[in-house]
């Protein structure tokens, strides 16, 4: 498939927002009071981050459709489509994370109640946003229950590494409890990828140029890609890259995201430096990036075996 950067953007800045939402409503419960000043800039300010973040993501899909100003319609299908159900799950984790915020901001008591409906709201999305391809079972590099678990690890990774980054700037005392769940993700979320690299090499082809004509001689070779010039069908459902390119995406993703990331996290925590444990949210997040343009091109649509010329 063709890796739309709109899309790239969308779910790895929601995942994001949506591991450092687990991440402050963890705190929020499990941590213990803060000075009411503190905690406004702790989980008030925190919250916003998530707001900003999935604000962007959301602004990035924009691109992705082909007419913006009927963006609402994309909703319409919500009892039978998955993409109608992100369409209206991302609203809604922007909407309870803004409030949790105002909620922290103004000493609200009910503020850890609304922090538990942002959690339920980031679930929501991430089984929305997976399930889109995930259900798709024609393209079976995603149709696996891999897809769901990768898109809520790799999440919690960067949530968690931009919870540790924030909270050495505002609440110190957190940063040990975050690095640890960082690291833990990061170890869960490299095992899941393996995973799926390794089931996806092993795919073959259901069908063959031979079964789909009918005609079991083994010499038949296509020689063109079967129109004049390029279709919608040879531009969106394949990459265009060559298998180094792809290769070296590969081997981009899993040393970034993981060793990298992992080295200047424990660098960061070695040092104590916010400024540290920032550049390794930068560093991870490239590789999220590259992690999920292979996710994209990696699959294989079924209608490439026409089109065998190009692909």
């Amino acid at each position: 498939m063709k890796p739309a950067w709109s899309v790239i953007f969308l779910t790895t800045l929601c995942g994001m927002a949506q591991g450092l939402m687990l991440a402050l409503v963890g705190a929020d419960v499990f941590g213990g009071a803060l000075e009411p000043a503190a905690a406004q800039r702790f989980f008030g300010g925190g919250a916003l981050l998530c707001v900003a973040l999935a604000i962007l993501g959301l602004f990035a899909s924009f691109f992705h459709l082909g007419r913006p100003e009927r963006f609402w319609r994309s909703a319409a299908m919500w009892r039978t489509s998955w993409l109608s159900r992100e369409v209206i799950a991302v609203p809604a984790f922007i909407v309870s994370a803004a409030w949790y915020a105002w909620a922290h901001h103004a000493g609200q008591g009910y503020a850890t109640a609304v922090g538990f409906l942002c959690v339920a709201c980031a679930l929501a999305l991430w089984v929305c946003t997976a399930m889109i391809y995930a259900c798709l079972r024609f393209i079976r590099e995603w149709a696996s229950p891999f897809t769901l678990a990768n898109f809520a690890l790799l999440g919690c990774v960067s949530g968690f590494t931009a919870a540790s980054a924030w909270a050495a700037w505002t609440a110190p005392r957190w940063v040990p409890a975050y690095l640890l769940a960082a690291y833990v993700s990061l170890g869960a979320g490299l095992v899941v990828r393996l995973l799926m690299l390794r089931r996806n090499a092993r795919l073959r082809p259901g069908s063959t140029l031979q079964s789909a004509l009918g005609i079991r001689n083994p010499k038949i070779a296509q020689k063109s890609m079967g129109a004049m010039g390029g279709t919608f069908n040879t531009r969106e459902f394949f990459h265009g890259r060559s298998a180094a390119v792809i290769r070296g995406v590969r081997w981009a993703f899993l040393l970034l995201l993981f060793p990298g990331s992992a080295l200047l996290l424990a660098w960061g925590q070695f040092r104590a430096s916010g400024a540290l444990l920032a550049g390794a949210l930068a560093v991870q997040y490239l590789g999220l990036l590259a992690e999920r343009w292979f996710f994209f091109a990696q699959a294989n649509h079924p209608q490439n075996l026409y089109y065998q010329v190009i692909s």
